[in-house]
């Protein structure tokens, strides 16, 4: 615990507006793996479910005002994986578990963001995300404590999207979405997904424009017979290693900022030491628009960013770290940016002495 504080703290010192932090406990199952359907016995049930109460209210206790945390379901246990699958709603005694949990997040000023995992829990994940977004995302009106996340290399993403979108609309909460580009690459069916990765970056980066500005897109399209209704609104987490994408979101959020458009609370994120050249110029862009504050002359966006932190034993680690790895295949290409960086601000601090 000490060690997570350390090392929260250090990132704010940086200049890090806070932390996403996640407790790593989560069931990943092989290509090719069902749930079981057999019934676990209810003290082993309720058991499982303890351990994942306690692991979750734990980080959420760690995190401070402004964080984030994530939660997975799967850490929860047998009988949760079961209900997710089936679609069926949380056992009584999760229920309680994940209403506690909401409920110190509330108290703490921290929100909370329902991890997607793999296919085959996914549909039953975005059902507990809308129940508990219409139970805490109406007190304050324009502020989400829960956010859904939704996979851009997902064909369904668009249209999951424009379902909860309109479920939004309807029931008049607020969206909390945090938007990636997928982390189940070696697990979930090939089919599910975009052919190429560049149409994965099409869908990621036309969901953000979409969302950032609250009006429906030719990618993202409103469902039928909900054409009239008006967007709801948005709290997003740009989840993104990837510099065009962050680039794009700040080159639009600086038009709506020099325009006086109404814009919607955002921030950005990436996994601790990863991308780090991409968050140190979101850093770099707050401190210029802060200091440039006073000047009659210049408004500039000053974007937020949080470093995903993710704690946990060494075994509750292990399948997030493999997940990373093999989520992150092209990261030589951003080694290659990272660098390239590094020469920029060397050369920038040389000609400045």
């Amino acid at each position: 615990m000490a060690e997570v504080r350390k090392t929260m703290t250090s990132l704010k010192d940086i200049g890090f507006d806070g932390v996403i932090l996640g407790y790593a406990r989560e069931v990943v199952m092989e290509g090719g793996e069902s749930v079981g359907k057999e019934e676990t016995d209810a003290a082993i049930v309720k058991a499982e479910v303890i351990a994942w109460k306690k692991g979750t209210l734990e980080t959420v206790s760690l995190a401070q005002k402004g964080d984030y945390v994530a939660l997975k379901f799967t850490g929860a246990g047998s009988q949760a994986l079961r209900e997710l699958s089936s679609c069926l709603p949380p056992s009584k005694v999760l229920e309680e578990a994940i209403l506690e949990t909401c409920d110190l997040a509330k108290k703490r000023d921290v929100r909370l963001l329902f991890d997607a995992e793999q296919t085959a829990v996914q549909a039953g994940i975005d059902m507990w995300t809308l129940i508990f977004q219409q139970i805490y995302n109406c007190e304050v009106p324009g502020q989400a404590l829960v956010y859904g996340t939704y996979q851009a290399y997902l064909r369904s993403t668009p249209a999951t999207l424009a379902r909860h979108i309109a479920a939004a609309s309807d029931e008049g909460f607020t969206l909390g979405v945090k938007l990636v580009r997928g982390a189940y690459l070696g697990s979930d069916p090939r089919h599910l997904f975009w052919s190429e990765k560049k149409d994965t970056d099409t869908a990621y980066n036309e969901i953000a424009e979409s969302l950032i500005q609250r009006r429906f897109n030719n990618f993202l399209k409103p469902l039928q017979g909900k054409e009239s209704r008006e967007f709801p609104d948005v709290n997003l987490v740009l989840a993104s290693h990837n510099l065009k994408s962050v680039k794009q979101a700040m080159s639009i959020r600086q038009e709506q900022l020099a325009l006086g458009q109404k814009r919607i609370h955002m921030t950005y994120g990436q996994l601790m030491g990863m991308a780090d050249h991409v968050s140190c110029e979101l850093i770099q862009a707050g401190k210029l628009a802060h200091n440039l504050q006073q000047s009659p002359y210049e408004n500039r966006d000053m974007p937020k960013v949080h470093k995903y932190l993710v704690w946990g034993t060494v075994g509750e680690c292990l399948k997030y770290l493999l997940r990373r790895a093999q989520e992150n295949r092209d990261a030589v290409v951003r080694t290659e940016e990272g660098r390239l960086a590094l020469r920029n601000e060397l050369v920038r601090r040389l000609m400045r002495t």
